[in-house]
């Protein structure tokens, strides 16, 4: 099969599906391995796509932002581990900032019973936490229906009153060149100020958010560490040297 059949069958599969395995590929155009890696590598060069472990996904649109509960459905096996290992990092006597994102709810479950204390803008971490006995700030602002977010100028101003030991924060996009980003720019500010008030910086994020771009900026890619599962080597050798990243595994 010529190389611009096997791109429009690869193209038109993720028209159909968003996510394809290579395994999948490989059996429709009767190709290898290799070429098929090969050709995902093209696509992506030329911005068709974004490679993920195992395949390739479509690339989002840069406005485009799943609710919190079609979030929570997705990967849901990879974002327990990256929250389980993520709440491993608390110690106690720490203030921690838990961001309004689906991996970093997910991290409430294994945060350690020891005399700590967070601060969250998420509206769906409350009851959880006040669940575990975790002594709990709910920060102001206005309330985001599709993330259950509290954000604007009431949420910068709550988060004025505290400073944290560590941030734990969910993103749309990571990037090597473009860095942190997430659709909506008034989410971007509230994610930046939190991490500003923060000694450290955990960036809670499965391997579909790599090489993606949201519409607004939240960091520059060194200024946070990034906690994920498994990533393709191609694919964690763009952050080489310009961020720490932590991939877990089961």
């Amino acid at each position: 099969m010529l190389t611009p059949e096997r791109h429009r069958i690869i193209l038109q599969l993720l028209k159909e599906k968003n996510v394809v395995k290579i395994t999948e590929i490989m059996e429709l155009t009767e190709s290898s391995e290799s070429t098929i890696r090969r050709d995902l590598s093209q696509l992506e060069d030329q911005k068709f796509l974004k490679r993920i472990h195992g395949g390739a996904s479509r690339l989002q649109g840069k406005l485009q932002e799943p609710s919190m509960m079609e979030k929570s459905s997705k990967n849901l096996h990879e974002k327990r581990l990256i929250a389980q290992y993520a709440a491993s990092l608390v110690e106690e006597g720490d203030c921690i900032y838990l961001d309004a994102g689906s991996t970093v709810i997910e991290m409430i479950e294994f945060l350690p019973s020891k005399e700590i204390v967070v601060v969250t803008n998420g509206l769906m971490h409350l009851k959880p936490l006040i669940d575990k006995g975790i002594p709990t700030y709910l920060i102001g602002g206005m309330a985001k229906p599709l993330t259950n977010a509290f954000i604007g100028r009431g949420a910068l101003a709550g988060l004025d009153l505290y400073r944290f030991d560590k941030c734990f924060i969910g993103v749309n996009g990571i990037h090597p060149q473009f860095g942190f980003t997430t659709p909506d720019q008034e989410e971007a500010m509230v994610k930046q100020k939190a991490m500003d008030l923060s000694r450290e910086t955990y960036v809670l994020a499965d391997n579909t958010k790599f090489v993606e771009v949201s519409f607004a900026k939240i960091a520059e890619i060194h200024e946070a560490a990034i906690i994920t599962d498994e990533l393709e080597d191609e694919i964690q050798k763009q952050y080489l040297n310009r961020t720490t990243i932590k991939v877990v595994t089961a």
